[in-house]
């Protein structure tokens, strides 16, 4: 196994090499990019040539409403509801999925090979939404990981993971703990990028985003790392992926200042 890399400040510090875990417990990673309102993207004629371009290899479409609730100001009692329609485009087993809406378009997967995959895939979306769906802006640009830990290993969760991320969940009445959630909100140094850490403890047949992963009958441990920039800039798919590949970079440093030796050798860190 590569030598484990000493890692003082996971914000600034330089990203270590990759080690491989054949058997990592990552349930999710997603990269998403926000833009101005184009409302023509709820037409499906519109749409159609999007969907032509990355139809090879997300050929399963499903369209979805979701509504959000507002109230009238002028009548307090009485709420509008809007509709929003996202399409959704995923592969043959439902393990990688493009989601289209007026104002996004995300990437997102439950099998995810390398980093180096993961932002290629993004190139060919972002290519196909500029092209067809021709933003002239990004307001937002985001990459999230997230790390899910079950079973035996919730119990020997104090030697998987950093001190100052067990807290009270590695104390001695540990079995006696429903839940313990935190979250730490950072700003890198000299930037508008920010870097939002949640980690802790869930009990089983509950998940704390179901966009995220589902719940399972067990208790289950996580570390959710969600890094983005809100900031106006030109839909420029080179610059956008340069954000994205120095935000996994960023969040994988903080990966490895999280975990320990023990956790690369229990998740199959290679020889």
């Amino acid at each position: 196994m590569s030598k484990v890399v000493g890692i003082n400040n996971p914000l600034i510090d330089p990203t270590p090499p990759e080690v491989h875990l054949t058997n990592a417990p990552l349930v999710s990673v997603l990269g998403q990019v926000r833009f101005p309102q184009i409302l023509a993207v709820e037409d499906r004629k519109f749409v159609t040539p999007f969907q032509e371009a990355i139809r090879t290899k997300y050929p399963k479409l499903r369209q979805e409403r979701t509504y959000q609730l507002t109230f009238d100001n002028q009548e307090k009692d009485a709420v509008r509801s809007q509709a929003e329609v996202i399409w959704q485009f995923t592969d043959v087993n439902n393990h990688w999925r493009v989601s289209l809406a007026s104002n996004f378009v995300t990437l997102d997967t439950s099998k995810y090979v390398s980093r180096q995959d993961f932002l290629e895939r993004m190139r060919e979306v972002l290519t196909a939404v500029n092209e067809h769906i021709q933003p002239n802006l990004v307001e937002r640009i985001g990459i999230r990981y997230v790390d899910r830990i079950e079973g035996i290993d919730v119990e020997n969760i104090s030697n998987l993971v950093r001190s100052e991320l067990i807290n009270i969940t590695a104390s001695t009445f540990q079995e006696y703990i429903l839940q313990s959630y935190n979250e730490s909100l950072f700003q890198l140094p000299n930037t508008q990028e920010t870097l939002l850490a949640r980690w802790g403890l869930i009990p089983g047949n509950t998940t704390f985003d179901p966009n995220v992963f589902e719940p399972i009958d067990q208790p289950s441990w996580f570390l959710d790392l969600d890094m983005s920039i809100s900031e106006n800039q030109e839909f420029d798919v080179e610059k956008i992926l340069e954000d994205a590949k120095r935000f996994s970079e960023r969040i994988y440093t903080f990966f490895r200042w999280s975990v320990t030796e023990e956790f690369l050798r229990r998740f199959g860190g290679e020889q």
